[in-house]
């Protein structure tokens, strides 16, 4: 891929749902690029479209119509079996309450995306202390999501979705379920990634002041893109 191309390219991008017979749309014809190495906040209303917007950049869902690529790829056009294959080695998740498996330890659970891989168990083992290192639960890698905090539950999410050296990592409210603290911590930890690995980030918040810790932020009201955003 070209280094000038955006890494999430989004064009006339239309999604609604059928609920009781009716059709609701949810986004109508959204347009937009986002750069590799950008930290993006998308923001809005409940009911704006915002998580939907996300789903739909990660995989997990799929447009009515309109063109969609990340890194390069169209992913519109692939199938389920294909976007889970996809969504595997290009996309890490992070999500408002953690969905850590509460019978894997913490290194367990970051390990786990790695089990899909060709990696040896000894190339396992060193990227997933390298990535314990890095978040700073080195001390806790033998404990189990329901002895750790949930600032450190969601700092384990964090090294699980970055462990495969994604494409993007996707966060659907990551400081939503955390005290003010370890929510600026969580934070901190997206800004390091961010500047110090380019990785790109697009983050759903309805919290102002989370979304004040991206580079970019992008509006949505009743599913379109708001040209003049409020400021916050």
């Amino acid at each position: 891929m070209p280094a000038t191309q955006p890494v999430i390219e989004i064009r006339n991008l239309v999604k609604s749902y059928h609920r009781g017979g009716q059709i609701v749309p949810v986004l109508t014809n959204i347009t937009l690029d986002i750069q590799r190495g950008e930290f993006t906040a998308l923001m809005g209303p409940s009911g704006s479209g915002k998580s939907t917007l996300l789903n739909l950049i990660a995989g997990i869902d799929k447009p009515d119509s309109g063109m969609l690529r990340v890194g390069g790829l169209d992913i519109t056009v692939l199938n389920e079996g294909e976007l889970a294959d996809w969504r595997s080695h290009n996309v890490g998740f992070v999500f408002q309450f953690y969905n850590l498996m509460p019978v894997l330890s913490a290194y367990e659970n970051i390990e786990l995306p790695l089990t899909l891989t060709n990696l040896t168990r000894a190339e396992r083992r060193e990227r997933v202390e390298l990535t314990l290192s890095m978040v700073g639960l080195s001390d806790r890698a033998d404990h189990y999501p329901s002895e750790l905090s949930g600032g450190q539950q969601q700092r384990v999410a964090i090294a699980r979705a970055v462990i495969t050296d994604p494409v993007l990592i996707v966060a659907d409210e990551p400081t939503g379920d955390l005290d003010r603290q370890s929510a600026s911590d969580i934070l901190a930890m997206l800004q390091r990634l961010n500047t110090e690995l380019d990785t790109t980030i697009v983050m759903v918040t309805h919290d102002a002041f989370a979304a004040k810790t991206a580079r970019c932020m992008v509006y949505l009201d009743k599913g379109e893109l708001i040209l003049q955003p409020p400021v916050i």
